[in-house]
């Protein structure tokens, strides 16, 4: 196996979890970034599902691209199915990239939303969306963080997303703004204050995830 390159769009952009040699900015061509994914694990509950990203087709998506050295890569697959795969709602796909100072393209790894899964959302309203992230919580947080992490970091990284800005004005004016303590505080208060909201969401039987399921074991034996 050669060296893995492994496209990060959502929170493997400042949270990968794996060994890797280099990290670099880079561009995928046909995808967009976009709160189309019904979370019920990390960010949402089966009661109050929250969202979180996925690449859907159409338009483009700049992230970052982290090399794996070819002696990490099988395990490195291995980790990527068990924290992205636990529902099975993403498709491993191997991917184009324009990678920042290298020339021309590389094959790289990035998962997909997989329109045919249950939990796949397509393109909801912006108030929808709003709704959703502002009052979900899962085994991994408020979806209100995750939502925050994202801005914060592609501002960091000079990203500019006008869709996931305009969510994050409706989902709470001046919440996602700041960091630590303060910014904790008020998304707390948030997520509290809006538990009593609700938003129609198709009740998703656990049958429906079966099967979707291998893809979490997918080269694992």
């Amino acid at each position: 196996m050669s060296d893995l390159w492994v496209f990060g769009y959502g929170s493997l952009m400042w949270r990968p979890g794996f060994d890797h040699v280099e990290a670099r900015p880079a561009t995928l061509n046909g995808y967009r970034r976009c709160f189309c994914i019904y979370s019920v694990h990390h960010r949402g509950s089966d009661e109050r599902p929250g969202l979180v990203l996925g690449l859907d087709r159409g338009g483009s998506c700049r992230g970052m691209a982290f090399r794996v050295p070819a002696r990490a890569a099988r395990q490195t697959l291995i980790y990527l199915r068990a924290r992205e795969q636990v529902k099975g709602v993403y498709r491993e796909a191997s991917v184009a990239l324009e990678i920042h100072g290298l020339p021309g393209q590389v094959t790289g790894l990035a998962f997909i939303a997989e329109r045919a899964h249950p939990s796949y959302a397509g393109r909801l309203p912006i108030s929808t969306q709003a709704r959703l992230i502002r009052a979900a919580r899962g085994l991994s947080g408020a979806n209100l963080d995750y939502f925050a992490s994202t801005l914060e970091h592609l501002t960091v990284l000079g990203f500019r997303e006008r869709e996931l800005e305009r969510v994050g004005v409706a989902a709470g004016p001046m919440l996602t703004r700041g960091n630590g303590r303060d910014r904790s505080a008020r998304i707390k208060g948030l997520v509290s204050a809006c538990q009593g909201e609700r938003v129609s969401v198709r009740h998703i039987a656990p049958s429906e995830r079966k099967r979707f399921i291998h893809r979490l074991k997918l080269g694992a034996g």
